[in-house]
């Protein structure tokens, strides 16, 4: 089940990391602004039957545990992004069967697989080039029988220049 939980996380947080904060280009792929990104994330379900409180404990700690980070991105690393790029990697093997990214608005859907497990993940929300707020749905099998679902917020919100401490 550790291990269930472990792809299922990784997952999200990959997909997240490919299509989170960004705002529209005239050429209509999604793009964030340089600078300050300060990270709110908010566990909002999770449901794992079976799961002993204390590792729904340390799960829902360690998912809530990036609220308040913050991260310098560069112009230049502004301009290497690529959200469509992003999603096709995915988190181990995804298969996406929506990747709506656009028009200030994210909806994307599919399945990834991953040590022999499967997922399915769901995005949905909004982007603007100084603030994202997108919903991420994550559910599947876990291996001691039922189904597991988890749904996190993540907003990110662009908060200025750089600060020295955060340059990557």
């Amino acid at each position: 089940m550790k291990k269930f939980l472990t792809v299922a996380a990784i997952g999200a947080l990959v997909a997240v990391a490919g299509c989170s904060g960004k705002g529209e280009n005239a050429g209509g792929t999604a793009k964030r602004e340089a600078g300050n990104w300060k990270t709110d994330v908010k566990l909002v379900k999770f449901e794992v039957p079976g799961m002993a409180p204390e590792m729904k404990t340390q799960m829902t700690q360690m998912m809530e545990g990036a609220s308040g980070m913050d991260q310098c991105l560069t112009q230049e690393q502004v301009d290497k992004e690529d959200v469509a790029a992003e999603l096709a990697k995915g988190g181990g093997e995804c298969k996406w069967s929506k990747k709506e990214v656009g028009g200030g608005k994210i909806d994307v859907a599919g399945t990834c697989m991953q040590n022999g497990q499967t997922v399915d993940m769901a995005m949905t929300g909004t982007m603007a080039a100084k603030k994202t707020d997108v919903t991420i749905t994550t559910k599947g099998k876990v291996p001691t029988g039922g189904d597991m679902e988890m749904v996190m917020q993540m907003t990110q919100t662009h908060t200025g220049p750089c600060k020295a401490a955060t340059t990557t």
